[in-house]
């Protein structure tokens, strides 16, 4: 790759092409990578990051009340949104400049511009500069769907919601995956009045039903308003708030309207029809399981690829590129198994399949399900159970699923994932010792299957 300017040129300094950057780098590459925004991308500056910041930050009044049941006296508290976003910002930056700092350790030259490509091997940057290289890997990642509707101008994203000026203290949130319920979840426990409108008559399309029903019961439990089988048709400024007005007839008058209806590939004005590099109907890269696309200099890893949307899943992407690519060993990713959470309240945590995608596999299966109050709840009082279920293979007694929610769910089945990636059995979580007290306790303490009532 002499002849070229740099051996790779990545587009996106998020998590995937962070980490394609450094590998290939430390394989002998001559890289170079360009940021138009934030170093760090979506998860660090305006995602998973500040997200889970501001979930513990939400949190906060359910433990100050809870303590009262343990003879705690706690004083009034208040809080302050101004020093939340401050402090949140804060931490942003210092991951940021982390994930700057490791780049230019590994030897890749950063370009804090926009760059797009010209060419199989060429890209220019925003201030005219032409680069070459042998290799081109598009990390541009993913953003947040806009609405159609009269006045979606007026609405935000997650992305604006992290730094409103002002605390919303009525606030609309429409959908109903991750996002919509974990920003109402977090706006609600910080003590705005939330409603949740989904045109949809249930929340987490594709998650397990019985995780669906327990994460809208939690959130009516929070205070959350939820809409369902409903959607906005028009938002309107109106004395300085906002009106909203949905398809149902509903209309309501609220300080932030916030849209959490889905995220899109990011590969607009990439100049991706220099190359003809192919895109499905929705704009995302199409590529095989190297994660290459039809062109052979060029690749793409992370949300444009629309695989599976993931921070972790992208940067076992981008390491999997930089081995394949410059470091002489073909890996390929395995999405199997991949375990995941939403950071609602309550939390969720879930890996393998769910009760409905292992019937519809054909095997006969078994199921352990548990709904419990937890210990903490018996002193604090607090009307908030764990719901835990496992899906079992009857023929061969393997465990297919694992689903939890309630405190700590995320720490829970990151655990169980290691077990259901191995193959392990219900036998396997049988023979294993309950750790006591503790609510995970219940994950290899469940005997009896369970039968429809």
């Amino acid at each position: 790759m002499a002849d070229y300017d740099v051996d790779l040129f990545v587009i996106g300094a998020g998590s995937g092409g962070v980490r394609a950057a450094r590998i290939a780098a430390g394989y002998g590459a001559r890289v170079a990578i360009a940021e138009e925004y934030r170093i760090g991308g979506t998860c660090v500056v305006r995602g998973c990051v500040p997200k889970k910041l501001y979930v513990y930050a939400s949190r906060f009044a359910d433990e100050f009340e809870d303590a009262a049941g343990f003879g705690w006296t706690v004083p009034e508290a208040s809080f302050s949104w101004e020093r939340l976003v401050a402090a949140k910002e804060a931490e942003v930056t210092r991951l940021s400049e982390i994930y700057e700092t490791n780049l230019r350790k590994a030897g890749v030259a950063i370009h804090r511009q926009r760059a797009v490509i010209t060419g199989d091997n060429a890209v220019r940057l925003a201030d005219g500069t032409e680069v070459t290289a042998g290799v081109i890997l598009i990390a541009a990642g993913g953003g947040a769907t806009r609405g159609d509707f009269p006045g979606a101008e007026l609405t935000i994203s997650s992305s604006e919601a992290f730094d409103l000026p002002e605390f919303p203290t009525r606030i609309v949130v429409n959908g109903g995956g991750y996002i919509a319920i974990e920003f109402a979840g977090i706006f609600a426990g910080l003590g705005a009045d939330v409603t949740l409108i989904h045109r949809g008559d249930k929340l987490l399309r594709g998650f397990d039903e019985d995780v669906r029903d327990e994460v809208a019961e939690g959130l009516k439990k929070r205070g959350v308003t939820l809409l369902l089988g409903d959607e906005i048709v028009e938002v309107a400024a109106f004395e300085g708030a906002r009106r909203v007005t949905t398809k149902a007839g509903v209309t309501l008058d609220v300080d932030q309207v916030m849209l959490a209806i889905g995220r899109a590939p990011l590969t607009a004005d990439l100049g991706l029809d220099a190359p003809s590099v192919m895109r499905d109907h929705r704009g995302a890269i199409m590529v095989d399981a190297a994660s290459r696309t039809n062109v052979p200099s060029i690749y793409a890893v992370g949300d444009v690829t629309d695989r599976l949307n993931l921070t972790p899943v992208a940067i076992r992407e981008g390491h999997a590129f930089a081995d394949t690519v410059f470091g002489n060993k073909p890996t390929a990713v395995d999405y199997t198994n991949v375990a995941t959470a939403v950071f609602a309240t309550p939390e969720v945590g879930v890996v393998g399949l769910t009760e409905a995608q292992a019937r519809e596999k054909g095997a006969e299966i078994d199921i352990y399900k548990t709904r419990f109050r937890a210990m903490k709840a018996t002193l604090s009082g607090r009307d908030e159970k764990v719901l835990m279920k496992i899906v079992v293979d009857a023929a061969t007694d393997r465990v297919l699923g694992v689903h939890v929610v309630g405190e700590a769910a995320a720490e829970m089945i990151q655990l169980a994932a290691v077990a259901v990636k191995m193959g392990a059995t219900k036998a396997d979580f049988d023979d294993t010792v309950a750790l006591h007290p503790s609510a995970a306790e219940e994950l290899v303490t469940l005997r009896t299957k369970w039968t429809p009532s």
